[in-house]
């Protein structure tokens, strides 16, 4: 079929946006056999992520990501802690944990980071909304020496992980205002905030005064795009260097293009739909079972998402080796069980199809948002397997608040998102936040359990390995029986990156982007 003129023109534009970006940011030098390498220039990094805020609660992890700021505790590639600001940590005994600092880093404004100066950061982070360490069960934190002291209530030994999340980045003193706002992020890593344009734009440049291996790079724009479409011209026309968050059937156009290497790693993400127990349909465990059932994951995730590896059959993908559980009975499609388990619960077949129960149809609405391109297909795919056996559901794409939106004033019936069980590397951590009896804005909306709760404060406060693991295993069934959320794929991420660059890693906890660590091919 003949492109439209519209679509052409589009195209023309992308492409020659793409010779200006690539003549302005560049430099080349001639190769031994007439050729013009790349040795030099600003790095061009589109994702889908907009920049709504300064904040590190709120900031979408995008100055971690682009290693602006630290933390005290980073991770690898395994997820596995390591150092960060703290070269290393220690219990002194059961409620107080020491963090020893990096002697050498200094604060992009050319300020020492000092122990007063971690301990101002993390107490402006454990007094702000959206931050796990809010939830952690403080009691002081301190300056000992140059070592930073925190003293809990009661033992808590994942305290190391939540120091690893975005939230406790720790910013010069220089960056807030008399209120604890965040007017100015001056962190200290590898790269230094040039320019911050909201909601699109973020420059970064290398900082003169990170203590470490220089950055081979040392310019980097990130670009919030949000059509996934749009994205993918990009990388194809080589706008974009290093380009993420793609579609399937973009992905899947782009591994046959010359000039682009694809490089994806599985996270420790589950796309899942929240269920509003307090519905009064919903709250039934039988209704959510059958709307498990009534789901053909393995279709969505061949057909939709091009990955069938990533159906999900558990709440917990293999990614998350240490809370997958191999011998659980897997999540599976059988819309006749779904239509079973839907007449025991009460509901009849109307004169339309549709299921009745006390003279009420069956009819829900599922929220989703297009920040992920997968989330739109797969919410119409969920529609029509509803539809199957006898729910009518709404869908409605919207703003990505309007799920939490929906919980806090009760109205949400569905909201279909992903999750990201490791955005603190222990994921007891974020479970306990997630399915806290009180619920939560991305976790259980009208639902708790006595007993996951009791296993998870239990993990919190440290067991030992056989413990643990029987905890996780209790977890994971509870949330397999009872489905207070529905899992429907697991995640794997992708980057499109240009044949100008070398060493591209992607963090499986994607708290970095690892920017630092590339360099131009020669």
């Amino acid at each position: 079929m003949a492109s439209t003129p519209t679509l052409r023109t589009a195209r023309a534009i992308v492409a020659l946006t793409a010779v200006v970006a690539l003549t302005a940011c560049t430099t080349t030098s001639d190769t031994r056999d007439g050729t013009a390498a790349v040795t030099g220039g600003t790095l061009s990094v589109v994702g889908p992520v907009e920049v709504h805020s300064l904040e590190p609660a709120t900031s979408s992890e995008l100055f971690t990501r682009l290693q602006v700021s630290e933390t005290l505790v980073a991770t690898d590639a395994d997820g596995a802690l390591r150092a960060g600001l703290a070269t290393g940590w220690h219990a002194d005994d059961d409620t107080t944990w020491r963090f020893e600092l990096r002697p050498t880093a200094v604060f992009h404004d050319g300020e020492p980071v000092t122990a007063d100066a971690v301990v101002a950061a993390l107490q402006i982070a454990y007094d702000k909304e959206g931050s796990p360490l809010t939830g952690a069960p403080v009691a002081e934190i301190g300056v000992d020496g140059d070592d930073i002291v925190v003293r809990l209530d009661e033992p808590f030994a994942s305290l190391p992980a939540v120091l690893a999340h975005t939230s406790t980045q720790v910013l010069a003193p220089s960056s807030y205002d008399e209120d604890g706002a965040v007017t100015e992020v001056i962190g200290s890593g590898p790269y230094a905030i040039s320019a911050v344009h909201p909601p699109q734009r973020i420059e970064v440049t290398a900082s003169e005064h990170w203590d470490g291996t220089a950055p081979a790079i040392t310019d980097v724009t990130y670009q919030a795009v949000s059509r996934a479409e749009s994205r993918a011209l990009m990388a194809e026309s080589g706008q974009s260097d290093v380009t993420l968050g793609m579609d399937p059937v973009s992905l899947q156009r782009l591994q046959d293009v010359d000039g682009v290497q694809i490089h994806s790693v599985t996270l420790p993400r589950t796309i899942q739909m929240k269920v509003n127990g307090e519905h009064p349909a919903l709250g039934d465990p039988l209704v959510r079972q059958a709307l498990s059932a009534a789901l053909d994951r393995q279709g969505m995730a061949t057909a939709l998402l091009r990955d069938p590896e990533m159906a999900a059959t558990q709440l917990f993908p293999p990614s998350l080796a240490d809370w997958h559980q191999d011998d659980l009975t897997a999540l599976e499609h059988d819309a006749d069980e779904a239509r079973r388990l839907l007449a025991e619960a009460g509901w009849e077949e109307g004169p339309d199809g549709i299921l009745v129960r006390d003279g009420e149809r069956f009819e829900i609405t599922l929220r989703t948002f297009p920040d992920r391109p997968e989330l739109p297909i797969l919410a119409t795919a969920i529609q029509a397997a509803f539809a199957d056996v006898g729910i009518d559901l709404s869908v409605s794409i919207s703003n990505s608040s309007e799920i939490p939106a929906g919980h806090q004033d009760g109205t949400l019936d569905v909201g279909l998102y992903a999750r990201n069980y490791a955005l603190v590397p222990d994921p007891a951590v974020t479970l306990l936040g997630d399915f806290a009896p009180e619920g939560s804005d991305w976790g259980a909306m009208g639902w708790n359990d006595e007993d996951l709760t009791a296993a998870l404060e239990a993990m919190a406060e440290g067991l030992d390995d056989a413990q643990a693991a029987d905890a996780r295993a209790q977890v994971a069934q509870i949330m397999q029986d009872e489905l207070p959320v529905i899992p429907v794929a697991w995640y794997r991420q992708s980057a499109v990156v240009n044949e100008r660059v070398a060493g591209m890693t992607l963090d499986p906890l994607e708290r970095s982007w690892w920017l630092s660590e590339l360099t131009w091919s020669s």
